[in-house]
């Protein structure tokens, strides 16, 4: 498992994804940042001139979600999806479609997330499994990294400072 706030994406077979992260906060509070709409508007993926406009997420097996976000220019990408598996505060499997902002990623993906903890440190496991090789390989070339690192840093933020 990586270093707490390095962010670590590794690849496996033809379509997965499986990024991990270290977090100094119990597990705990890093699952409600992480699952509640209150905390992920404060953190999830806002580069500078774009908001989280929409944040729902019904938080129950069976359940919805979805997420928007705006940029100065409008509405700029959105995906939604169902949750499969929520085992509070160490596992949620759900769908994730993206509507429009992400064409590379055309199609449903499945996003498993597991968190652990030891010693008041929360290590996050996230798989993400494409429908193809190229929706895969499209995502890693659209410079999802260099965001999710930069909302991770934000939510170790949050995470310290409440």
């Amino acid at each position: 498992m990586g270093q707490s706030g390095k962010l670590q994406i590794v690849t496996r077979g033809d379509c997965e994804l499986v990024i991990t992260r270290q977090f100094d906060a119990p597990r705990s509070l890093v699952w409600d940042a992480m699952s509640k709409p209150e905390f992920l508007k404060r953190w999830m993926f806002s580069p500078p001139g774009w908001t989280m406009a929409v944040c729902r997420d019904d938080g129950k097996v069976g359940g919805t979600f979805r997420w928007e976000w705006h940029s100065e220019r409008g509405v700029e990408m959105a995906m939604h999806g169902v949750i499969r598996e929520y085992e509070p505060p160490a596992r949620c499997v759900r769908t994730e479609t993206f509507e429009f902002g992400c064409n590379s990623q055309a199609g449903e993906q499945l996003a498993t997330m597991e968190l652990s903890e030891k010693d008041g440190k929360t290590f996050m496991t996230l798989t993400v499994v494409y429908p193809s090789q190229q929706a895969r390989d499209g995502t890693i070339a659209s410079g999802m990294e260099q965001g999710m690192a930069a909302g991770y840093d934000k939510l170790d933020a949050l995470l310290r400072d409440g």
